[in-house]
């Protein structure tokens, strides 16, 4: 599974597939149905499959010299105790690798019915750390393994091991939850939040409800009433005078407008994107907005639709660059009764979808706007959503207009790109034979351009796409 953002292009980007698989393995009956699971996956993608099984001689080995002081008295005598430990060293050494070699050989048996080839490892060592050592190697994109193991008592919902690898993990990692369920039976759910990586999520819910024939219902949860108690919390502890210089009733009721209108207008939003997103792949979606605490509403949600498969971003949309793990797809991953997969493809939707669906312009903004040029209008505007979404904005003011213009042309150039504009609708270029005329950009190629983020570099592109154009004749720039 790419784990890079795609550029914006006219066209969609094409449903992923997974080119390698890593299966975890240890013979309980989640492992069990994540070999199904992963055979099925790699049958309909043609992937690359792997399987290991970690096991722990040296763990062993130290436990037992640690136990011997509890041996009783007629192990205790030396020739008896070194031939014990003759007997479990040879225990370590071969019958873990005996049992080792049984795990993987179930999973082979079954490979080799769907005529799929595997590669085997069994590495000694603690489980988890050589679990993401070997899926982290960067040969692979999906991890497959079980929400408990050998281990599991009745109460128990998600394994150490489990949750030790899901925190670590740096590719798509499938936790199977329902040792009796397929994650074929469907529907699936795809939580989202307007992050790369819940986008990224979506599209591998379309890729498997395409192979699978399966719905997909996306929702999306903003907790409004987090901030509403926060407020009220506040106001205990305020005194009279800080009240009046923080006017927290003035700012109270302006928060509860914003919050009110505002989230639930933002996370509309980003269904909107999914549904544009789907229907470009001629696929349908339903998508359900959900108020309250995050992963409680999502949970509830999901006990009522019973899905076979829960996708959520890794990480979500407040993220930073540290974090391992989100705390509403921790959550999620231990209290949804269904299969989770958390998701580390990035996906970013094309930029005209984000604003159509969460920016807005003000009449100043617009009116700014009509003095830009109109062969470089679409550019700048694009240019200008891509600066009001990276600064977290979803209204754009003319102060926005003018700040990211400043930005994009910094000195001389808007006042020199006018004069050029001018002189162009006056004629004055067309008589001046030595003049070279502003050259025009399709809405593909600009669209292209806008996706270097780095504005130096991007006019030294223009220029040379210019410079090719003109030497081919043509009269703009196209992708």
């Amino acid at each position: 599974m790419n784990l890079h953002a795609a550029p914006e292009s006219s066209q969609p980007q094409p449903l992923p597939g997974c080119s390698s698989i890593l299966l975890a393995v240890d013979a309980s009956d989640h492992s069990n149905r994540a070999i199904t699971e992963s055979l099925a996956l790699a049958e309909i993608w043609n992937s690359r499959f792997s399987a290991l099984h970690v096991y722990a001689a040296k763990l062993h080995d130290r436990r037992f010299r640690q136990m011997e002081g509890g041996l009783p008295e007629q192990y205790r005598e030396e020739q008896e105790l070194e031939r014990q430990r003759e007997v479990h060293d040879d225990l370590i050494t071969k019958g873990l690798n005996i049992i080792t070699d049984s795990y993987l050989d179930q999973v082979e048996t079954q490979s080799k019915k769907k005529d799929i080839a595997l590669t085997r490892f069994s590495p000694e060592g603690k489980n988890y750390r050589e679990i993401i050592k070997e899926s982290n190697n960067g040969n692979y994109d999906l991890l497959v393994m079980g929400a408990l193991g050998l281990g599991a008592v009745k109460s128990s919902r998600l394994g150490s091991v489990c949750q030790r690898v899901a925190r670590r993990s740096q590719i798509d990692t499938l936790i199977i939850k329902e040792p009796n369920r397929s994650i074929t039976d469907g529907p699936i759910v795809v939580a989202v939040d307007g992050s790369s990586k819940s986008y990224g999520g979506l599209l591998t819910a379309l890729a498997l409800a395409q192979q699978w024939q399966l719905p997909v219902k996306v929702v999306s949860a903003f907790d409004p009433y987090y901030h509403y108690v926060a407020f009220n919390r506040i106001a205990r502890v305020l005194s009279d005078e800080a009240g009046k210089v923080f006017r927290f009733q003035e700012q109270e009721q302006l928060h509860e407008e914003i919050i009110d209108s505002g989230l639930a207008k933002i996370y509309q939003g980003h269904l909107s994107v999914c549904q544009q997103i789907a229907s470009e792949h001629d696929m349908e979606i339903e998508t359900v907005l959900l108020d309250g605490k995050p992963h409680d509403v999502i949970n509830r949600y999901l006990q009522q639709v019973k899905p076979s498969l829960l996708i959520v971003g890794t990480t979500g949309i407040h993220a930073d660059t540290e974090l391992d793990i989100g705390g509403n797809s921790e959550a999620l991953l231990h209290d949804a009764d269904c299969a989770v997969l958390l998701s580390q493809r990035e996906h970013l939707p094309q930029i005209d979808h984000i604003a159509s669906a969460t920016i807005s312009w003000t009449k100043e903004a617009e009116k700014r706007m009509q003095r830009v040029p109109s062969f470089v209008h679409n550019m700048a505007r694009m240019a200008i959503l891509r600066y009001a979404q990276e600064q977290g904005h979803t209204v754009i003011t003319e102060g926005i207009v003018e700040e990211a213009t400043a930005k994009l042309m910094p000195g001389r150039a808007e006042e020199a790109m006018k004069e050029i504009v001018e002189a162009y609708d006056k004629g004055e270029l067309k008589n001046r034979p030595n003049s070279i005329e502003p050259m025009r950009w399709n809405e593909s190629a600009t669209q292209l351009l806008l996706t270097i983020k780095d504005l130096s570099l991007r006019g030294n592109l223009s220029m040379r796409a210019e410079k090719k154009a003109r030497s081919a004749g043509a009269k703009e720039v196209a992708a």
